[in-house]
């Protein structure tokens, strides 16, 4: 028998399969997704650059869009489903890497960047926001290895057994290293989520000791900010610096992992196209650009160059303005 606060095996087992069945479902609508886009731009390459000019440029356009998709799907396979939320008046909400519908355009999955996905990490049993419950799935690629709940609602413990898992942060910091840094969207912590979908007033600062995830931050904070802010940025674009390349290809895969594969990435020796940055022979200049003062020279020319982020409408009105004929 059980001792108080263990949940008996087959309990654990049932939501196991549960969830089993319920990405299954999921990870063959991915699979349904990802043959759909193949063929798109199949057919899209099999009718050559021929036509007027439009035609052709239409026609790299929708090469392009199904080529982007392809590879956002590609990237999402591995855990792709990692939440669960069960709310009050019975509604149930699955978050994931990206979102998915049916092809009735029902919903099966929420981005985790959406903002009805926000209270899967800020929920908590005196501010539940809505939620019974928050569920943690575990996966190891496509398979449920095991699932955690967390029982918000105290009504709720008298209804069902609570589920305990390993646990998916200690899970996370218990896995294997590969030599790149791995997502952190399933373990994102209340405080840390406030700062991935904190407004976009301009340059933001991510400060904190070292190893306390400041860079694992700001990546999916860049995820957010496309998702969130895509028609304003899309045109810009975004670009993601880092120290040195080493550093880059330690980080290449987080966004992919997250659903952005549009990303420019650079390390500072290689920022300006056509001068890659070397070591300062002269001691003499290196003692200079190593003085405090000079954060203060970056800093202003930072300041100089900032440019913020115009509101969608005034966006959407100097957008429409740009459109509309001569008279």
């Amino acid at each position: 028998m059980p001792t108080d606060g263990e949940v008996p095996v087959p309990a654990l087992d049932a939501a196991v399969e549960e969830e089993r069945e319920y990405v299954g479902l999921l990870y063959r609508r991915l699979d349904e997704l990802r043959e759909e886009k193949e063929t798109q731009l199949s057919e899209v390459r099999s009718t050559g650059a021929v036509g007027t000019m439009q035609n052709v440029s239409e026609r790299d356009a929708f090469a392009t869009m199904y080529e982007d998709r392809l590879a956002q799907l590609n990237a999402v396979d591995d855990r792709l489903v990692f939440g669960r939320l069960d709310l009050d008046g019975g509604d149930c909400r699955y978050i994931g890497r990206i979102g998915l519908t049916t092809a009735e355009r029902q919903r099966l999955m929420l981005d985790w960047r959406a903002p009805e996905s926000g209270v899967f990490y800020q929920a908590t049993a005196f501010d539940r926001q809505g939620v019974r419950r928050r569920r943690h799935l575990m996966l190891r690629r496509r398979d449920v290895q095991g699932v955690e709940d967390e029982v918000l609602d105290p009504d709720l413990l008298e209804e069902t057994a609570e589920n305990h898992g390993d646990g998916a942060l200690l899970a996370a910091l218990n896995a294997r290293r590969t030599g790149q840094m791995g997502d952190i969207v399933a373990t994102i912590q209340a405080e840390q989520d406030r700062v991935i979908r904190s407004d976009l007033p301009g340059v933001l600062v991510v400060q904190g000791g070292p190893g306390t995830g400041k860079t694992a931050v700001a990546l999916h904070r860049a995820a957010y900010l496309l998702y969130s802010h895509r028609e304003r940025l899309k045109s810009a674009g975004v670009l993601i610096v880092g120290p040195n390349s080493t550093f880059m290809s330690y980080i290449d895969r987080v966004l992919p992992s997250l659903g952005e594969t549009g990303v420019v990435m650079s390390s500072v020796a290689e920022l300006y196209p056509g001068v890659r940055g070397v070591e300062e022979q002269d001691s003499r200049v290196a003692e200079i650009k190593g003085r405090l003062q000079m954060a203060e020279v970056i800093g202003a020319a930072v300041a100089q160059r900032q440019r913020t982020m115009r509101s969608r409408e005034r966006w959407t009105s100097t957008a429409s303005r740009s459109r509309s004929p001569r008279r």
